[in-house]
């Protein structure tokens, strides 16, 4: 009995690995076959095929900063390489073509010198954090995975770059695609604050407080959140360039992807020119208007904005009708949407609602009219990977309050030639005393300020922009 129960088990043992085995050929199979279709689609164009340049952006009609920093990459590449194709890979499916490059000019005030085409992808919603209620992270990596075999069989680039940070995407075009990888990162899909932050079982967005108050489950997200990061870090070194947006965003990605040979800091492009061109206000005119830039999006934190806004109405006006809070961004989804609904009911309980407009996806004519009117700007994103919204402010001639930490504190608000040029803060309090402080400067000490920040912000030209990104490039258009 014990012999046959043996020979049993050592006979499941056999089935278990063939079929380990087989499973293991069947996948191997498949990817070769799938590469060997995408290499014969490639070598199928026409001998006078132009040079295929793909931007994996599925969201490029957002409207917010890394959209603007995707066209200006494409107006970059078809000005130094006008005989390549640049090929937008987009979610977008709900927008023409015409209405997306109408955007893109509207909103950026950027005209591209020539055509782009349009590579529409109908399965965006598995990069979508609703549909990942737990596991969000590799959910949405391993969507984009998904999402990034879809665009590789509908076309198949000779030079990929993805400028939204979907580095799991990196392997399959370099891998099937066969194709010569750049990146543009914003911010790292993890980091050490997020380890850092689960740890310290802190509440966030992203830490939910039923994990942040159990030892146990903090312990298992620790773990989930370090095996996500060394899968990050070998899709990540993947590419053959990699650009980053700030310092902060640097530090980051070195210590996770280890490719410090092909890594650059290129900051955003930033419209500092229209900007600039908005001249100081010396009036003490009011009411005065206290203006925040941002996508809706949850670690934007808008409810900070408006806590901080009640307490400095609440502590510090002397009278009600001093202030009013403008808050300008665009919504990419539903979710957004849920979320302006749910800031204005919290303006409702702050007894703040009368002193707070709203103003959604506004044209880039309504958005400088909104700067013009401004005395003070509000950023309140923690470790925000840079803040293109903080630059426009103080080019704008806006007195700018910035959160203490990231991109604005390592490469923004910082002095120049020993001049303050904004304001950090990290707390509601903070943001509430440094409005009431700003209001108590002289028209000189003001001016003072404004002149040393538009200054520090001609760092992040558009023109710097396009030279940088052109320079760390052109050694993908080498290979070809």
């Amino acid at each position: 009995m014990e012999t046959d129960a043996n020979e049993s088990v050592i006979m499941g043992m056999f089935m278990a690995l063939a079929l380990i085995f087989l499973c293991s050929g069947c996948v191997l199979v498949i990817c070769i076959l799938f590469r060997v279709l995408c290499f014969v689609k490639k070598k199928l164009r026409t001998t006078d095929d132009k040079l295929s340049v793909g931007f994996f952006h599925p969201y490029c009609n957002a409207g917010g900063g890394g959209e603007r920093v995707l066209w200006c990459a494409i107006k970059s590449i078809q000005n130094r390489y006008p005989h390549s194709d640049c090929i937008v890979y987009t979610g977008d499916t709900d927008a023409s073509e015409a209405e997306i490059i109408a955007l893109a000019k509207d909103r950026f005030n950027i005209l591209l010198p020539k055509p782009v085409k349009f590579i529409f992808l109908h399965r965006r919603n598995w990069v979508e954090a609703s549909r990942y209620p737990i596991l969000t992270l590799l959910g949405q990596s391993l969507g984009s995975v998904v999402l990034g075999l879809e665009a590789l069989m509908k076309h198949t680039p000779d030079i990929y770059i993805d400028t939204m940070g979907y580095a799991f995407t990196l392997p399959v075009f370099r891998y099937f695609g066969g194709c010569h990888i750049g990146c543009y990162v914003h911010y790292p899909t993890i980091s050490t604050d997020m380890l850092q932050r689960v740890s310290s079982r802190t509440a966030t967005y992203n830490n939910a407080a039923f994990i942040s108050k159990s030892s146990f489950l903090s312990f298992i997200k620790l773990i989930y959140y370090h095996m996500f990061s060394a899968m990050y870090g070998v899709a990540g070194r993947c590419a053959d360039v990699i650009m980053v947006n700030s310092s902060w965003t640097e530090g980051h990605i070195l210590d996770l992807w280890k490719k410090s040979e092909v890594t650059h800091i290129v900051y955003p492009p930033c419209d500092i020119n229209e900007f600039l061109k908005i001249p100081e206000k010396y009036s003490d005119s009011k009411p005065y208007y206290i203006v925040s830039i941002a996508q809706f999006r949850p670690e934007k934190d808008h409810a900070l904005q408006l806590r901080a806004f009640a307490i400095y109405m609440r502590k510090y006006a002397l009278n009600e009708s001093d202030c009013k809070l403008v808050l300008v961004g665009s919504c990419r989804n539903l979710d957004d949407e849920k979320r302006v609904k749910q800031l204005k009911n919290l303006c409702h309980d702050l007894n703040i609602t009368d002193h707070v407009i709203f103003k959604l996806n506004v044209s880039f004519k309504d958005l400088k009219q909104c700067m013009e009117e401004a005395t003070i700007g509000l950023h309140t994103m923690w470790n925000e990977h840079f803040g293109i919204g903080v630059v426009e402010l103080m080019a704008a001639g806006i007195l700018t309050i910035a959160h203490n930490s990231g991109g604005p504190k390592l490469d923004i608000v910082i002095p120049i030639d020993g001049k303050q040029t904004g304001f950090l803060a990290d707390s509601a309090d903070g943001y509430a005393k440094t409005i009431s402080d700003i209001l108590l400067l002289s028209s000189e000490e003001r001016s003072e300020i404004v002149s040393s920040a538009r200054e520090q912000v001609k760092t992040f030209s558009e023109e710097i922009f396009l030279t940088s990104f052109i320079s760390h490039t052109q050694v993908l258009f080498s290979y070809n």
